[in-house]
């Protein structure tokens, strides 16, 4: 069966090659590897790269192995979640990376297939899993976490000032079993001022029950220290981040390993870390980029360089 309708837009694909087409020859790891455009334009200018990538969506596996089937030997595709990386790449026999991408959120063909539930605007079930063999889906969470777990998850997974209410109405309007529904029940919850700007209401609750079922933000800071960790010198790493969230943990991890250790108030000489910023400290689209991908208004890219010896 073909996979041409896996068709998604990388996101800020030529600033993220640029930074990783320096790294020394190895291996890199495309930790949400999607329908593999970054992989397919870095590798495609960088012959000294193999590349591994991990999805544990089969849809997007399916459609990144069909791209990337031209590179041969050089490109792996295997199924997993991020936060196995470690096993995945032990397994693989690799001990050291030249570089690693996380761009993280859901892709434009999860979106756009209504029956995957991750839609506000198309009308299907409440799945919303990245895995679909997963457990947890989103019909769970909505129907059954009690009001005051439904509001923290849509605090904090999509930056919701109106939770509370949202997480009442959500509750009192149970069973939920369709997008349509739940897109309904959101958009009453919010005062009809507020409605009226900010794109749909309904797209920060959506987002917040998206990254609740996924675990999104729970297996983000173990998993880039342990990315991190694999880094060869001069190794580099990217993370595409598409929520506050999300990249309130990047920068808290890239900002504590790029910081030297010496105490300051001891007389003895400063040890370097063993990272450092790649700057400009933050990219975002530019407007031609979100011209022809509106998707693409809320990411944020951030690089690191391992510039320590590696253990």
């Amino acid at each position: 069966m073909t996979t041409r309708w896996f068709n998604h837009a990388p996101v800020l694909a030529a600033e993220t090659v640029a930074i990783l087409r320096e790294v020394p020859a190895g291996v890199v790891l495309d930790a949400t590897i999607g329908g593999a455009g970054h992989a397919v334009a870095l590798l495609d200018v960088a012959p000294q790269l193999s590349l591994i990538g991990i999805d544990q969506d089969e849809a997007a596996r399916r459609a990144a192995a069909e791209r990337l089937a031209a590179f041969g030997d050089r490109a792996r595709v295997v199924a997993g979640r991020f936060d196995a990386l470690d096993s995945i790449l032990d397994e693989c026999g690799v001990s050291k990376l030249s570089g690693f991408l996380f761009d993280l959120g859901v892709s434009s063909p999860q979106l756009d297939v209504a029956e995957r539930g991750f839609s506000f605007r198309l009308d299907g079930p409440l799945d919303m899993r990245m895995d679909p063999s997963a457990v947890l889906t989103a019909e769970a969470v909505v129907n059954t976490w009690t009001v005051d777990r439904l509001a923290s998850a849509i605090r904090i997974g999509g930056d919701e000032r109106f939770a509370g209410r949202i997480a009442k109405a959500i509750v009192a309007a149970r069973p939920i079993t369709r997008t349509e529904e739940l897109a309904a029940i959101v958009v009453q919850a919010i005062p009809a001022a507020t409605r009226r700007t900010g794109g749909h209401p309904a797209k920060r609750t959506f987002q917040a029950i998206r990254i609740a079922v996924n675990s999104e933000l729970e297996i983000l800071e173990p998993s880039l220290r342990a990315a991190l960790a694999r880094l060869s010198t001069a190794g580099r790493g990217v993370v595409l981040t598409y929520h506050s969230g999300e990249d309130r943990i990047v920068k808290g991890v890239f900002r504590e390993v790029t910081t030297s250790k010496t105490p300051v108030h001891l007389p003895v000489p400063e040890v370097p870390a063993p990272y450092r910023l790649i700057r400009p400290i933050t990219r975002t689209p530019g407007a031609a980029e979100l011209e022809s991908n509106p998707r693409s208004r809320s990411a944020r890219l951030r690089a690191i360089e391992r510039v320590g010896v590696a253990a």
